[in-house]
């Protein structure tokens, strides 16, 4: 005869609306604390390669419901797209894009009239971990960093026409890259509309945006604050822009008055788009330059100081297995930005490795900052957009740090 315990877990089976992954004893706390990753070795079962991407429902030990995601091989093993319990279908789709929608309107992002491209769901910030969408006046470039995701690509489009309306220009897949050939079958183009000439305003400067074969979706809209804010100092100074990729520092920095803009990126293709941007935005402009270079190598050879020198890299640490090299290289990398900034000068410095905490970057700054041997202060501390949240439950999605240093 089945206990009282073992017939109200047949029942919650029953109503499950999908396959069902038990957790260890003990395991399910961070869920309760609405935590959305699921590690194998919480899972009283191993994961088998066919259910790679498909949609489950977690419970505890005893069958109580405590989320829906998909699986994923890794260390995280489910990733939780809702704690509660419904059908991961049409409307649920909806929904979400529509919640993530009016989150930007009321920042007035998405109806600024001198802003047209922000980011509109941003993984675990909205909820959806692995999904990213950026909009670039009118046209949806999607990014699924997982399996799980992509196989929902259909309906993610479909609720970005319904909710965008007639805002909705074209919807771009561009998730080949981050899906590391996950999905064979997964190829870049468009599901939607046609391509324009991809120039988008921000803060009424004007950017092309490669979403093609530019980096990430085309453009940095994490740092769109942190530009501004460049440009409240720009005017009168000269100022390095390194890792410059396409220009969004160099642009504001120079609309902004600065006197002398340098410009570095190893990328050519980069610098060449950069030059684009400087023609739309400060046309026959001389007072800048630009360099296809490594930026060490442009360390080495240039005696020039600046008033501010802006250090934006791409991540050092993809993973935490990386993080101990990483450390060493942003102490290496400010050691000799600060070499380079005049006495009274500003020294922008970030990292977008999410496996660097605020803490520990800082304290990396300090290592670099120590043996410079100068005056150091903290201005400002800076993150990502309003339009990239964090969730307060997934920490870890601070990803972007950054400081505003004066050298003296």
């Amino acid at each position: 005869m089945q206990s009282i315990d073992d017939k109200s877990q047949n029942f919650a089976d029953s109503m499950a609306y999908y396959p069902i992954l038990r957790l260890k004893p003990g395991k399910e706390k961070s869920l309760e604390r609405l935590h959305p990753w699921v590690f194998s070795g919480a899972l009283t079962e191993e994961i088998k390669l066919s259910e790679e991407g498909s949609l489950v429902e977690v419970t505890d030990i005893n069958g109580k419901y405590l989320g829906t995601g998909y699986v994923q091989h890794g260390s995280i093993a489910v990733r939780i797209i809702s704690f509660e319990q419904v059908a991961i279908d049409a409307k649920f789709w909806e929904n979400k894009i529509n919640q993530a929608y009016q989150l930007r309107k009321y920042l007035h992002i998405q109806s600024a009239s001198n802003t047209n491209c922000y980011r509109l769901m941003h993984g675990e910030g909205d909820g959806i971990p692995g999904l990213i969408i950026d909009i670039y006046a009118g046209t949806a470039v999607i990014q699924c960093h997982t399996s799980g995701i992509y196989m929902q690509i259909e309906m993610i489009s479909e609720a970005l026409k319904s909710v965008l309306g007639k805002d909705l220009i074209a919807i771009y897949d561009k998730s080949k890259e981050t899906l590391h050939g996950a999905i064979k079958e997964a190829n870049n183009g468009l599901l939607y509309g046609e391509m324009d000439n991809g120039i988008v305003l921000e803060n009424g400067h004007q950017f092309k945006v490669n979403w093609v074969s530019g980096q990430k979706t085309g453009f940095f809209l994490d740092q769109r604050d942190n530009r501004a804010l460049l440009g409240q100092y720009a005017k009168g100074r000269s100022v390095l822009n390194t890792f410059a990729y396409t220009g969004g520092f160099s642009v504001y920095a120079l609309k902004n008055g600065a006197t002398h803009v340098d410009s570095v990126d190893v990328s050519k293709t980069a610098i060449e788009v950069l030059k684009e941007n400087m023609e739309l935005n400060v046309p026959g402009a001389n007072n800048h330059e630009s360099f296809a270079e490594d930026t060490f190598s442009y360390f080495k050879r240039t005696e020039t100081l600046y008033d501010i020198v802006i250090l934006d890299p791409p991540a050092f640490a993809k993973n935490i297995g990386a993080k101990h090299n990483a450390i060493m290289g942003y102490k290496r990398l400010n050691a000799e930005g600060i070499k380079k900034v005049k006495k009274g000068g500003l020294l922008f410095t970030f990292s977008c490795s999410q496996v660097i905490d605020a803490e520990t970057f800082q304290k990396t700054i300090f290592s670099a900052a120590l043996e410079s041997n100068r005056d150091v202060k903290v201005l400002h501390r800076l993150t990502q957009g309003a339009d990239h949240p964090v969730s307060l439950f997934h920490p870890e999605g601070e990803y972007l740090k950054g400081l505003v240093l004066w050298i003296d």
